[in-house]
Formats: C-alpha cells, structure tokens, sequence
C-alpha cells in the first residue's frame, strides 16, 4: 500500500541534494502508522509525539547507514520499537519497578491522558495487555491491531515466525484469562 517508489525514494535519501524532500515524504508517509504502534506500547499521546520524534530523528542521522536489505518501512518499525524499549526501561527505573513486573504505571498516566477517549472496556485491555511480558505485548499488538503477516514481524523483531506464532497464543490466552477473571 506505498503511495511511493521505495527504490526511487531511497536513491532520493542517498542524494543530498533530493535527501531533505524525500525524508519529508517519509514522515509523511510513516508518521501516523509509526504513531499508533508506538502509541499502543507506550499509551501516552505525549511520550508517543516525543518518542516518534526521536524515531524520525535517529533514522534522519543514520539514513546514510540504511542498506536496504530490508524494506525502509522495517527499518523505521525498528528504530521506533527500540525507542519504546528504550523510554520503557528508562520509566521502569525512574519508578523503581523490575523489568518482568506489569507495566501498570502505563495504566495511571492512560487515565490522566487527556488524548484517551477509550471507554471501560479499552482501559481492561489496556490493563490486560500490560499484564504481558514486553516482546508478547509487541507481538500481540502488530498481529491484532496492525494486521501484520508473521513475515513482516519476524524481519521487524529478528524471530522466527514459529516463536511468534507461540507468542501471540500465549498473549491471547493471557488476556483471555485477565478479561474473564475481571467478570
């Protein structure tokens, strides 16, 4: 579904003189999908704009060392997932919380979001998705809410399509378990 030539947009990004109207086609091409994946691991609509920034700002900085071996869509998927590990581990230590305790200082800075329009029930599967261990929460999120093919998860995440299969199954039973025991 690319509005634009990937090859023709990279030659664009390898040419300094075509590079700042073609990264500006990026941002404007990825910025909203690259928002919302973020938005779903971090929750906050103000850490999700600071962290999108970083994203865009790390892969402006480094356009020089993108090979395309995989497509520029992976590449910026996986700068902007690693930023959200980043900004998570960083408010696990600022709110002193282990890395396999639930993320449940998400939950109270979703609720004092003023972005967040979700009804009681987004907010149990929100809380039910905190529940899961980071990599399960990533793999659930771009398989049921993006509709990502394993393929392209397993080239964004680095495992095979079998571990993610296994993750998503897990991640479903969790959240099954979590929303039923909520009843």
């Amino acid at each position: 579904m690319e509005i634009y030539n990937e090859e023709e947009l990279i030659v664009q990004l390898r040419n300094p003189e075509t590079q700042r109207i073609a990264f500006t086609e990026v941002v404007s091409c990825y910025g909203e999908k690259l928002y919302w994946q973020i938005r779903k691991m971090v929750l906050s609509h103000e850490d999700s704009n600071d962290i999108l920034q970083n994203t865009f700002l790390k892969a402006w900085n480094n356009i020089g060392n993108f090979r395309g071996e995989a497509k520029l869509s992976t590449w910026l998927y996986k700068i902007a997932i690693n930023e959200c590990i980043n900004f998570l581990k960083k408010q696990r230590a600022i709110n002193n919380i282990s890395i396999d305790s639930e993320d449940s200082f998400l939950v109270e800075k979703l609720n004092s979001d003023p972005y967040f329009d979700g009804d009681e029930a987004a907010l149990k599967l929100q809380r039910a998705l905190l529940t899961l261990p980071e990599k399960q929460r990533l793999v659930f999120n771009m398989k049921y809410f993006d509709e990502m093919k394993y393929d392209e998860i397993s080239e964004i995440l680095g495992t095979t399509v079998g571990a993610l299969k296994a993750s998503y199954h897990h991640a479903v039973k969790k959240i099954e378990a979590f929303l039923t025991a909520e009843l």
